[in-house]
């Protein structure tokens, strides 16, 4: 391993522990949650997650959360225990437990982080994140399996890492750039770089027309089992549309249809979709969610192929 390698593994584990750090998915301002009680209490949460693809892969996953001190959805600490059931394309289902510390505060005003980092009883995983309030810029970590057969036989694991900002353009505009760095046991390394351009149309309705770009680079493609082609590019536009009901229930919803293409194969159709459901942040002692995802994101690269994910999740405190 060179010395390249091995500082990215140094910042890597240094990032996880700090808990400086993870993924947002969406570049608007998000509304603050009421940070203003000042009393922890006990909670306790349950979260599912069911995900298949058009190639036979599923994966299930089940986490109880044990949380000692929560103020509300942006500051507690505890513990959570997940069982995930593997069920790759080919090869038998495999079930893995993990645990993880569970946390997240605020650093002063402007800035929140969390984390969930813990083990599979092999090697560390999970995910954390450092954000602006307005999420304008963040810096986050993931490291989790390849859930292929030979990810869960071989153990190939990745570790991403990456940072994102955004740039105003104008009253109505802005420009979300994302750059991240993804590692995979063996030797292939994975350049990501993302924009998205988001343009206000109704700002009573929520309603905001977006321009989704990504483009990734693998240092050794097809190096496993895995889909990883030299290079991968997608453009995608969307209509998205994020309202608060009267009774403070936040619900997202956004599809759009675009192209994908990656090396040695055509031009395709490239196709997203998704809504979320969140409850009332004026209620910090219940956090609840519903989502499903709908993509055909970078897997197989064509048309034929499919990825549907819905997950829900409660927390609530005593």
């Amino acid at each position: 391993m060179g010395y390249e390698m091995i500082r990215f593994h140094f910042y890597g584990v240094l990032l996880f522990v700090a808990a400086l750090i993870a993924f947002p998915e969406t570049a608007m301002a998000q509304d603050e949650v009421d940070l203003a009680r000042s009393t922890a209490s006990p909670a306790v949460g349950v979260e599912f997650w069911l995900s298949e693809d058009s190639d036979g892969t599923s994966v299930k996953k089940f986490v109880a959360r044990a949380l000692w001190n929560f103020e509300n959805r942006e500051k507690y600490t505890g513990v959570a225990v997940e069982e995930v059931w593997f069920g790759p394309s080919t090869g038998d289902e495999r079930q893995h437990s993990r645990i993880y510390l569970d946390l997240a505060d605020h650093i002063g005003s402007d800035w929140r982080w969390r984390a969930r980092v813990g083990s599979d009883g092999e090697t560390l995983l999970g995910n954390a994140e450092l954000r602006r309030t307005d999420w304008a810029q963040s810096i986050f970590i993931e490291r989790e399996i390849v859930e292929t057969d030979q990810g869960l036989k071989r153990g190939i694991y990745y570790t991403f890492i990456g940072a994102s900002a955004d740039l105003p353009v104008n009253d109505t505009s802005l420009l979300a750039l994302t750059a991240g760095v993804q590692e995979f046991t063996g030797e292939n390394v994975r350049l990501h770089l993302r924009g998205r351009y988001i343009h206000s149309l109704q700002e009573e309705w929520g309603l905001s027309a977006h321009l989704d770009a990504r483009y990734y680079h693998s240092t050794r493609p097809g190096e496993f089992d895995y889909f990883s082609p030299q290079n991968f590019v997608r453009l995608v536009p969307l209509l998205q549309m994020r309202r608060r009901t009267t009774s403070g229930w936040i619900f997202l919803a956004a599809g759009g249809v675009g192209v994908q293409q990656s090396t040695d194969s055509d031009w395709s159709l490239a196709r997203y979709g998704q809504f979320r459901l969140e409850s009332p942040t004026s209620a910090p002692s219940l956090h609840a969610f519903a989502e499903i995802l709908h993509t055909n994101d970078s897997i197989s690269g064509g048309t034929d192929y499919t990825y549907t994910m819905g997950r829900v999740g409660l927390t609530y405190a005593f």
